[in-house]
């Protein structure tokens, strides 16, 4: 068994190929990267909303344009992402045979190096902007209280409808390419690597040597722009070389401690999620008279006053503070302008919808 298994964990000497471990902690490493700053904006933009809230408006294409730079940088100079590189791996064009590969030093040739860019930047944009509008898009179907017109209206219940199926479908893709890779039977772990005409390889000790190499030359020797132009162009080379190689520093030395501070303000809300729910309840309202056809409170906290069954999309009523379900809260306080249990005075805008802890 050991014996039949061994692939999973080792690299063959000929193709240099390495496991599977390797390509999924290198894929999950800037997966890691990112909720991590997002939380570190959303707290630096609570604190200070006047000086931090454009970075967590804008929060999506800020750091699109930052990993567009850090990307460029690390494909450019290291034929690898930055998460590959940090891993040791680099790229290689598929149909090189081993004698004619390229040095990692030299980077991905550009057909190849646009297309990483767009499958490692581009996609991941468009696929939490996609996400964003479902989200959207589903609150406003649940809880709106003005529906939009009919026929947008069936147009985004279908989108919806189709989106977690077309979702597992793009999830199914990943997951049977990866089975496909332990098995021996791919070259690629992941579909977009095929897409972009590559495949993930060990660095070996020549690439080493030559990013070594590499690393010197640029430091010692500096030829200086003759002309404007080419003043402006070396200027603007080193400017983004220079952001590019401090994201990369910033990253390698404090992705752990990024990983770090997600868990520990993860931990900490759900301390404060469970620290809120421990309060004591507040004391009914004292009722007012009201008519004998008024329903009576249910023995059953999960239960509607007006429907007598379990509540869907629990709403509290601001002007009493009692709960029912939307629909029938939004029917009764539209045709009677009051409270069903205590009468008093309301409007639709009242209308609060509630979230459990647990959403």
């Amino acid at each position: 068994m050991a014996e039949h298994g061994a692939h999973i964990t080792t690299a063959s000497v000929v193709d240099d190929q390495p496991s599977i471990f390797e390509v999924v902690a290198q894929d999950s490493l800037m997966t890691a990267v990112r909720p991590a700053l997002q939380h570190v904006v959303k707290v630096l933009a609570e604190s200070n909303p006047a000086h931090c809230g454009f970075f967590w408006r804008w929060f999506d294409e800020i750091f699109t344009l930052l990993d567009l730079l850090l990307q460029q940088h690390y494909l450019s100079k290291t034929s690898a992402s930055f998460s590959e590189n940090f891993y040791g791996l680099k790229r290689i064009v598929m149909g090189d045979t081993h004698k004619l590969q390229r040095l990692a030093s030299a980077g991905l040739p550009k057909k190849q190096l646009w297309k990483s860019i767009m499958f490692l930047v581009l996609l991941p944009y468009l696929k939490v902007k996609l996400e964003k509008l479902v989200s959207s898009l589903r609150e406003e179907d649940e809880y709106s209280i003005h529906p939009p017109s009919s026929r947008w209206k069936q147009f985004y219940r279908a989108f919806l409808a189709a989106y977690p199926f077309v979702n597992m479908a793009w999830e199914g893709w990943f997951l049977v390419q990866q089975l496909r890779y332990i098995l021996g039977k791919a070259q690629h772990h992941s579909p977009l690597l095929s897409l972009a005409g590559v495949r993930l390889g060990r660095l070996t000790v020549q690439d080493i040597q030559a990013l070594e190499q590499k690393a010197a030359e640029a430091t010692m020797m500096q030829q200086p722009a003759r002309s404007v132009s080419e003043k402006i162009k070396s200027t603007l080379k080193k400017a983004v070389g220079g952001v590019a190689l401090s994201l990369s520093t910033g990253l390698s030395v404090g992705v752990f401690f990024l990983q770090f501070l997600e868990w520990w303000y993860s931990s900490e809300n759900q301390e404060t999620i469970k620290s809120l729910t421990a309060l004591p309840t507040p004391p009914p309202p004292v009722h007012l008279d009201y008519n004998s056809d008024s329903p009576l409170l249910p023995k059953m906290k999960t239960v509607c006053p007006l429907c007598r069954k379990t509540r869907v999309n629990d709403t509290v009523l601001a002007t009493s503070g009692y709960v029912f379900c939307y629909r029938c809260a939004f029917h009764y306080v539209r045709s009677h302008q009051a409270c069903p249990i205590t009468g008093y005075p309301t409007e639709i805008q009242h209308l609060i919808k509630l979230y459990s802890p647990e959403n």
